[in-house]
């Protein structure tokens, strides 16, 4: 993949223990999204600002990001080194090793995380009219085994695993969006939905059974959300209409990751659930307190 000037490409995986105390997110990002230091840039070089996003839910929590430099990435068809850090496919398994130090008191965050998917999807999604930005959600149903030496932590979970890439920035074609993703009986669901920057929305409301193949499904009714602890708008959907948030994961000013109550495709369902809004993001203020999660290293 090439990740052209001012675009990007991430690979996300979240995963939600059994028992439901646990919980992490791990990014890989080419071309960091959310980096200040990408967008003072002029977004020349992509891979000049990479970072593997460590997060961990429940306790401990913990959270890593280090934005690293063309020189400290790696990859090929099936691997990804940044930094310390790195993920290799196998053809049948994901695995991903971290050796990370939190923010913004500093600790190590090392050790192994598996994800094994059920089945692969088919292929991307179009969010974008102009075809500028692709989601491919990869695994929606995958089992995930995280095993960490520090903070010594060993769960397993159900779990998801997707890649997005882009040829320009976010921020240039979407005012905001909401998306959530739900374990079944069998298979999976995704709610996306999406407000472009001209005013245009897309809804992508998909069920997925566990070998990938995926059908659409009538969106469910609009379900309120109450704001977040930064007073960010979110919402989602629900076959009844409600929705209740069980597990606050993250709370940005710009961005939400919440664990949620809710009823999709006729079963009671824990949906991991976020809320972007871009034109929170573009605002320097916000922007200037990035940093102070997002460390950049000097060489």
């Amino acid at each position: 993949m090439t990740v052209p000037p001012g675009g990007y490409a991430w690979w996300y995986v979240d995963g939600v223990s059994d028992d439901g105390r646990h919980g992490i997110t791990v990014i890989a990002f080419l071309g960091s999204v959310f980096s200040p230091y990408y967008a003072w840039s002029g977004r020349k070089d992509p891979i000049d600002h990479s970072a593997v996003n460590v997060v961990l839910y429940g306790r401990p929590k913990a959270w890593a990001m280090t934005e690293r430099r063309r020189g400290s990435v790696a990859r090929d068809a099936t691997s990804l080194a940044i930094g310390p850090s790195a993920l290799h496919w196998d053809g049948t398994v994901l695995t991903i090793r971290v050796d990370e130090v939190t923010s913004p008191l500093p600790s190590r965050l090392s050790g192994t995380i598996r994800v094994r998917p059920a089945g692969i999807t088919p292929g991307p999604f179009t969010l974008d009219a102009e075809g500028r930005h692709r989601w491919w959600p990869l695994a929606p149903s995958s089992r995930i085994e995280v095993a960490l030496d520090r903070p010594s932590l060993r769960w397993n979970g159900h779990a998801y695993f997707d890649t997005n890439d882009g040829d320009v920035p976010l921020e240039d074609s979407f005012r905001s969006w909401t998306w959530s993703r739900s374990t079944l009986s069998h298979g999976a669901a995704i709610l996306y939905d999406v407000l472009r920057r001209d005013g245009s929305r897309q809804n992508l409301s998909l069920r997925f059974d566990p070998d990938g193949t995926p059908r659409a499904i009538e969106p469910p009714g609009p379900a309120a959300l109450p704001p977040t602890l930064w007073r960010l708008p979110r919402a989602t959907r629900s076959d009844d209409g409600r929705a209740s948030v069980v597990r606050r994961f993250e709370d940005a000013p710009f961005y939400s990751r919440s664990l949620l109550s809710a009823r999709i495709c006729g079963e009671a369902v824990q949906p991991v659930h976020e809320a972007l809004d871009l034109d929170r993001f573009t605002n320097p203020l916000v922007r200037l307190m990035l940093p102070f999660r997002m460390p950049r290293t000097l060489r």
